[in-house]
């Protein structure tokens, strides 16, 4: 463990809150855009009464300098839990965030050469689905109807239900115009369109599968800490034609340092990891490791519990 690091745990499906009464209006994009990863596996009815219904795993990266609140409950609206977006004049966005009643969302930016900076803020889209109530499918089409409107991004929206079956969909603006209903497996999302072999991505995916298949014996704790390790691996998956020709108006130094699943610059870099455990009988298990201020090597690291509502 770190030098800085510290540790808390929270067991509820509330909490104090952090004073968030409304959604207010939510961040534009960065001079070139958060670089994030996700992996998650699904099995919506698992054999085995252990086994998980969703594991995911996923990267925040962005400015150290930019403010935002690690992952709590909110304050009236206390059945969402997510981290927030607090950079002055553009706070209320999320990238990744659950609510009680089973509605999961997170989203990727997609490398593109230059950004469109009256587009509409893409942290918007994670929250608005996380307080409405309508279903992930006819979310995921109406945000296509507009994803003109936006930089390049990509969004997974569930709707995770004990009784009912989950179900997780995708959309990215790069990709098809229709929104897709995801069939039970292993997936891995960086900054291009889902399962684009990106080499970190294929690295970061087979790292993901191998520490799932150690933690099929393990408590939870001892599965979200493998996972919490693989989120934080820094080697480099070099030369990567296809990030090189995606990002082919970049500086190739810059690019070369996002060639990680964990990405660690001077003042920009992975400075979010996040494990979601959903088990059989829908217990949710939500562990944060956030980086504290703008020190890489400070880091405070939470959990919260809660059952999902039926």
């Amino acid at each position: 463990m770190d030098e800085c690091q510290g540790i808390r745990h929270a067991v509820s499906s509330s909490s104090e809150g952090l004073g968030v009464t409304s959604l207010p209006r939510v961040s534009q994009a960065t001079p070139w855009g958060p670089m994030c990863i996700i992996f998650f596996k699904f099995d919506p009815r698992p054999v085995s009464k252990n086994a998980y219904r969703l594991i995911l795993a996923a990267n925040r990266d962005e400015f150290y300098h930019r403010p935002s609140r690690a992952a709590d409950f909110w304050g009236n609206n206390n059945e969402v839990l997510s981290g927030l977006d607090m950079e002055e004049g553009k706070e209320g966005g999320t990238w990744l965030g659950i609510n009680t009643r089973g509605k999961l969302a997170a989203l990727t930016n997609y490398l593109q050469p230059r950004l469109d900076r009256d587009a509409r803020g893409r942290g918007e889209l994670v929250a608005q689905f996380l307080t409405s109530d309508v279903d992930s499918l006819s979310y995921l089409k109406k945000v296509s109807a507009e994803g003109h409107l936006y930089n390049g991004f990509n969004l997974i929206a569930a709707d995770l239900s004990t009784e009912k079956g989950d179900v997780i969909c995708y959309y990215g603006n790069r990709g098809e115009r229709e929104p897709v209903v995801l069939a039970p497996g292993t997936y891995g999302l960086s900054n291009a369109l889902l399962e684009t072999p990106w080499r970190k991505l294929c690295f970061g995916k087979r790292l993901f599968l191998e520490a799932v298949e150690r933690g099929q014996a393990l408590p939870k704790d001892a599965l979200a800490a493998q996972l919490l390790d693989v989120l934080n691996n820094e080697e480099a998956q070099l030369p990567d034609p296809a990030i090189e020709d995606q990002g082919r108006e970049y500086v190739q130094p810059i690019l070369s340092k996002y060639a990680a699943v964990c990405v660690r610059c001077p003042d920009y870099g992975t400075r979010t990891n996040t494990v979601i455990l959903v088990d059989a009988d829908g217990h949710v298990t939500f562990t944060e490791r956030s980086m504290l201020g703008t020190d890489p090597s400070c880091w405070e690291t939470s959990t919260h519990e809660f059952r999902l509502q039926s």
